[in-house]
């Protein structure tokens, strides 16, 4: 039904897309993207091809299980991690370093994503995932389908859990199977663990947000924004990147890419608060509306509260509580009536142009760590 539920608002978002241009750089930039990602396709698929055959000699319900987990990684995506990491790198190494020798751990980061995707569908009881139906969605209905006794749906769930654990462990294994020298290696296994480590921060942030919406504020939900999908989507990838080429921690460069995939991954997370009400799912792959339909407290939303009216507020306070899709339209159109949806537009517009963070009103800021302001004054 979320499908549906903003079909006729005249706030629309659509994803960014690559359009035809005449610049030579942009042009030799793309084909340099291209072949990464055909490389990182083609390293998943080999790596993922021997991880199967291995686990099916268990069981052959384990080798199903597994080629489950393999396509949830190869069912397409635009490969943005591993590209991230990819720009980082050769900006340390230069033009004439072979890919070879770090594509393993690039890839790697598409094993990680993966991870992380298959638990938030489970935690957001989301039902479509790039147009497909999600791990847990789909396990539910072959348990269905086979007669299994139980419930299908808990099923579905432990069985998603177990793919996205899966896929935190392949991400390892893949890892480790880059040719850079170990102790350098090392030096990028902390990145890791640390892009890691602040990803489930900004996911635990985002479940308790939906359970204690009351104590959330706009600054608490970028907060979210940028541990969960800035860290691990832009900044954090950048550095990994970096290190893999023996990048120094204490270089210009890597100040840049700090400061640079924080605006850039926060730009990436309003777009997605946008998308998540006003997406076309045709577009996106998901419905829209699931935001509203669970309450999820994001940037977008804590701000329509903060600039509605009482009466306003009363109506948004329902977000959480609506299944319908007429009432989750008439709350992505009060959302766009209080100019929140504006606002985060615009502010994911100015982050993604590289403005420094927090600087809507001073001017300039050089302190990486604070995020984009949630809107001009």
């Amino acid at each position: 039904m979320a499908n549906d539920a903003v079909a006729g608002n005249a706030f629309r978002v659509a994803p960014a897309q690559p359009g035809a241009t005449d610049d030579p750089v942009r042009g030799v930039l793309a084909a340099y993207t291209r072949d990464l990602i055909k490389g990182v396709d083609e390293t998943l698929a080999a790596f993922l091809a021997a991880e199967v055959d291995a686990l099916t000699e268990i069981d052959a319900a384990m080798g199903g299980f597994a080629a489950t987990a393999r396509d949830c990684v190869l069912a397409g995506g635009k490969r943005v991690r591993p590209t991230f990491a990819y720009w980082g790198w050769r900006g340390v190494a230069g033009g004439d370093e072979p890919l070879a020798t770090v594509l393993p751990a690039l890839a790697a980061l598409e094993l990680l994503h993966t991870f992380a995707l298959v638990h938030d569908d489970v935690m957001d009881a989301s039902d479509t995932r790039r147009g497909l139906p999600t791990a847990h969605r789909a396990a539910a209905a072959r348990h269905r389908a086979a007669g299994h006794t139980g419930d299908p749906d808990r099923y579905g769930e432990a069985v998603a859990v177990l793919i996205g654990d899966l896929c935190m462990v392949w991400a390892d294994r893949l890892m480790a199977h880059a040719t850079v020298p170990p102790a350098r290696l090392l030096d990028v296994r902390r990145c890791y663990d640390r892009m890691r480590v602040e990803t489930v921060a900004g996911q635990f942030l985002d479940v308790l947000g939906e359970h204690d919406a009351a104590n959330w504020s706009v600054d608490r939900a970028l907060r979210v924004a940028r541990y969960k999908t800035a860290s691990y989507t832009v900044q954090r990838p950048l550095l990994y990147g970096a290190g893999l080429a023996g990048a120094d921690p204490d270089s210009p460069l890597i100040a840049a890419y700090t400061r640079y995939g924080l605006a850039v991954g926060e730009a990436f997370q309003l777009r997605d608060d946008l998308l998540g009400v006003y997406g076309d799912p045709a577009a996106t792959g998901k419905p829209a509306g699931d935001d509203l339909r669970t309450g999820k407290p994001t940037a977008l939303l804590m701000l329509a509260r903060q600039l509605a009216t009482p009466a306003q507020r009363r109506i948004l306070d329902r977000a959480g509580a609506v299944t319908a899709p007429h009432e989750m339209a008439r709350l992505a159109e009060l959302i766009q009536d209080t100019g929140a949806a504006t606002r985060v537009d615009w502010n994911a517009s100015r982050c993604r142009a590289g403005a420094p963070a927090g600087s809507a009103s001073t001017g300039t800021s050089s302190t990486p760590a604070r995020p984009c302001s949630p809107c001009p004054t």
